[in-house]
């Protein structure tokens, strides 16, 4: 069994940043593929950005070159560098770990005003 947290997330200007960060319990982090997803209201829940365990990552279009994945396997941590804030970045964050199980994190808001 794996447990995800996360925090970070708040109330933020647009053009501002936040870093969410999740941490994972359990022995499998280092080995397992970690995304971060998105839902905002009335919407499906999207693909945010993802990192394999060889620190491969993938983004959204919507997200490229102002959001960052990163991860700290010591830590059992995955982390989401959000630069550059906009409106429509508004939603709850939520952590995954897509592989080779999957588990979901119960999410954090993101609130970006305009």
């Amino acid at each position: 069994q794996v447990q995800l947290v996360e925090s970070g997330g708040g109330l933020v200007q647009a053009g501002g940043s936040l870093r969410l960060s999740c941490v994972a319990s359990g022995s499998i982090f280092s080995q397992s593929t970690m995304a971060w997803y998105r839902q905002a209201p009335g919407k499906q829940r999207e693909l945010v950005a993802a990192i394999t365990s060889g620190r491969t990552a993938n983004y959204a279009d919507s997200v490229k070159g102002r959001f960052a994945i990163s991860r700290d396997n010591a830590k059992s941590t995955v982390y989401l560098q959000m630069n550059s804030l906009k409106s429509e970045d508004t939603g709850v964050y939520y952590c995954r770990l897509v592989e080779p199980y999957n588990y979901w994190g119960q999410g954090t808001q993101v609130t970006v005003s305009s």
